[in-house]
């Protein structure tokens, strides 16, 4: 990358916490400055209120990341700023299918994926019966081995789970129409009859889901991990003897560490490279 590092990259953050406390956007933005050191990348990134304030970015930017949130991905449907959410979608889509040589690149995660999951009608959103929480395995399918994003990963690979809703009943019909594939599913879970939920999609070239959270650090997950009411949460439904080796899990460099240190630097490799190279 020695003759790119004066090309500007603009990044767009877009904040779906709406106000609540959290790890994740620190995590994104400690990812792409240290991304932009390395590749000595003229890297900017510009945070967007989406749920708060209403903000939504234009088509201007080259990399979009969209975060997770708290709440019911359900319950916004007609809301004003999901309205202006899905409107700069259908632009960002519109210019990819264009002539344009540069793409629009966008990830989304945890609340963001299944936003859009509902969005294309690929599966069934729905509470689960009990929140997920933990460093818990991924499983890649077939397509998913081959995915630029996922390179580098394990089998499974381990990611920070953290959701009451998840996204189930793979719709194949719409999945084949809109030309998406399904990357990665729930660990196995024989003791239970509940569907395994998708983990990952590629919905289209250029737009990429996870229900994880890739951006994950193992101090922020520490922190949130050694929480009384996280603790007693993720023991009761996990038990004490997983707990404890999800906090051993935080120091293993080849579990939460490599997610994070893979994914998101995999995505804007693809997401940045293609058009350093026009």
């Amino acid at each position: 990358m020695a003759d790119i590092e004066k090309t500007p990259v603009k990044v767009a953050i877009l904040d779906l916490y709406d106000g609540h406390p959290n790890q994740g956007m620190r995590c994104f933005q400690d990812i792409l400055s240290k991304y932009r050191v390395e590749n000595q990348l003229n890297l900017s990134y510009e945070i967007f209120d989406v749920r708060g304030k209403n903000e939504v970015p234009g088509t201007e930017f080259d990399v979009y990341i969209s975060s997770g949130g708290p709440g019911s991905p359900l319950d916004s449907e007609g809301s004003a700023w999901e309205n202006s959410y899905f409107n700069l979608i259908a632009q960002l889509q519109k210019h990819n299918d264009s002539d344009h040589p540069q793409k629009k690149h966008v990830l989304f995660v945890c609340h963001s994926f299944q936003l859009m999951c509902r969005y294309y009608g690929l599966g069934t959103v729905n509470q689960r019966h009990s929140p997920s929480f933990g460093i818990l395995p991924v499983h890649q399918t077939e397509e998913g081995k081959k995915d630029v994003v996922l390179d580098g990963l394990t089998e499974p690979f381990y990611a920070v789970d953290s959701r009451s809703w998840q996204v189930i009943e793979q719709n194949y019909e719409r999945f084949t129409a809109i030309g998406a594939t399904l990357l990665a599913i729930e660990k196995e879970r024989p003791n239970v009859e509940w569907e395994r939920c998708m983990m990952a999609i590629r919905f289209n070239e250029y737009f990429f889901g996870t229900q994880f959270h890739p951006e994950a650090d193992p101090n922020g997950m520490r922190l949130r991990l050694l929480e009384p009411a996280r603790k007693e949460e993720t023991i009761a439904e996990h038990g004490e003897r997983k707990y404890n080796e999800m906090l051993e899990r935080l120091d293993d460099p080849d579990k939460l560490m490599l997610t994070q240190n893979t994914m998101i630097p995999n995505f804007l490799n693809q997401a940045i490279l293609s058009f350093q190279e026009i």
